[in-house]
């Protein structure tokens, strides 16, 4: 896959910053409204998709690559635990071990956010990194014809 044409290229590189900024608004508002980690990570994973489609696989793999989808993705399953452990240590299976401040706030959500960050990188390196594969698997079938 080498890309698609310099309009789209560009129309991607302007739009990324965008629908990164997106993503984490609404990983780190969701325990104020709809949205939360997965919805989160979905336009984060969106938004590294879009990349892929515009500037191919190959330099895509390039700078990232399946390994570091991987890691990210191992990252964010041992911060969702490390949240989980923590709340348990303070006396509950996901116990709001974070003070809380008053309603409505960015900061009133406890331990939430921090769940939120957690499977927000999960879920984004995870469709990532599927996504990857998947045009893996298209780039060795186009071989093989």
């Amino acid at each position: 896959m080498r890309g698609m044409t310099l309009i789209v290229k560009t129309t991607i590189s302007f739009l990324i910053g965008f629908i990164t900024l997106f993503g984490a608004y609404i990983v780190l508002t969701g325990h104020l409204a709809p949205g939360g980690g997965f919805a989160g990570g979905v336009i984060l994973a969106a938004g590294l998709l879009l990349v892929v489609l515009a500037f191919g696989a190959d330099a895509v793999r390039e700078r990232l690559g399946h390994r570091l989808a991987v890691v990210w993705e191992s990252v964010g399953a041992i911060g969702f635990l490390g949240v989980a452990v923590l709340g348990f240590a303070a006396g509950t299976f996901f116990a709001h071990f974070m003070p809380r401040a008053t309603g409505f706030r960015l900061l009133s959500g406890g331990s939430i956010p921090f769940s939120n960050l957690a499977i927000a990188v999960k879920v984004a390196a995870g469709l990532f990194g599927a996504f990857l594969m998947l045009a893996a698997f298209r780039e060795a079938g186009r071989r093989e014809e």
